[in-house]
């Protein structure tokens, strides 16, 4: 595998970090991947490596306000003043091109997890004519009411301490209850796996977990809004595959009903190609657990076929 990083000027000229792994044989396909929050795209090179074997180029940008897009742990958790969720989705859009350039009529797949499921949820609204498949990992239903109380309280919290400033209150309020089926805790993030090594790697990485701003909610409120909305739904391509996977155990998910709703939506307006694989007794993180490399595989052949 031949791993290589650039810069690329994305949307508005905003420079997004981009890490490229390519496989030493002749390239069948590539998988984009849009992560999740609090992380950041390097922690793909496991699942990358598994793919270059096979043929497939792997690209993967951190986000704004997220690794080496950020710039530093002090820039971490806000993607812009106005309109971040766009201007994130938008990024992906000018990474899709930038892949086209470089792989030349070869098909590319999406693949979001958890945060990056959503961007990939918005994103298939507007290109899926773009991609040959997605692979949606860790994603959620619609909140409901408990969302339009996190709005609320959101604009309240931004009225008092602006955009800018870190949430300790909505970070409790989106996850404080992740933790609790796991009891006795071993850490904060025993939901992200069952894998401590991968928990602990997560835990010791300074990219990784920190405490998000009050803007950055405001734009996921947001997202979240728009990825559930059955009118946004329907704009996707019917012919598009879509390949649903989550831990049965994943809080996020809502041990895997969230995951369950959403594939009935996408069902009910029409898209003919859809999979869903729930795996017993795991959590968020389903490219980190005990059984990555079955997912890999799941991944795999879903992009084969």
């Amino acid at each position: 595998m031949k791993t290589t990083e650039f810069k690329l000027k994305a949307t508005n000229n905003f420079e997004i970090h981009v890490y490229e792994w390519l496989p030493e044989t002749e390239i069948k396909g590539v998988l984009q991947i849009a992560h999740g929050m609090a992380e950041q795209a390097s922690r793909y090179a496991y699942l990358a490596e598994f793919l270059t074997n096979k043929g497939y180029a792997v690209y993967a940008n951190d986000h704004r306000g997220h690794g080496k897009t950020a710039g530093s742990v002090e820039k971490l958790g806000f993607f812009a003043e106005n309109d971040g969720y766009n201007l994130v989705m938008e990024d992906m859009h000018h990474l899709t091109n930038e892949i086209n350039n470089r792989n030349p009529e070869k098909p590319v797949f999406l693949l979001g997890h958890s945060m990056g499921s959503f961007f990939s949820r918005y994103y298939i609204t507007k290109y899926s004519g773009k991609i040959k498949g997605v692979i949606i990992s860790g994603t959620a239903g619609d909140p409901g009411l408990l969302g339009t109380i996190g709005g609320f309280i959101n604009k309240i919290v931004i009225l008092f301490n602006g955009k800018k400033k870190q949430s300790p209150l909505m970070t409790k309020l989106s996850f404080g209850e992740f933790n609790k089926p796991f009891k006795p805790n071993r850490t904060e993030y025993d939901w992200l796996s069952t894998d401590n090594e991968q928990v602990d790697k997560y835990i010791n990485d300074p990219y990784c977990g920190t405490i998000f701003t009050n803007g950055f909610f405001k734009d996921l409120l947001k997202l979240v809004s728009i990825v559930n909305s059955e009118e946004n739904i329907s704009k996707i391509n019917k012919n598009l595959p879509v390949f649903f996977l989550s831990g049965a155990k994943d809080p996020v998910g809502a041990d895997g009903k969230g995951v369950k709703e959403i594939h009935e939506k996408f069902k009910n307006t029409g898209i003919k190609n859809i999979s869903i694989k729930l795996y017993e007794n795991k959590r968020h993180e389903m490219l980190n657990e005990t059984n990555k490399e079955e997912v890999y595989t799941d991944i795999f052949n879903f992009m084969e076929n």
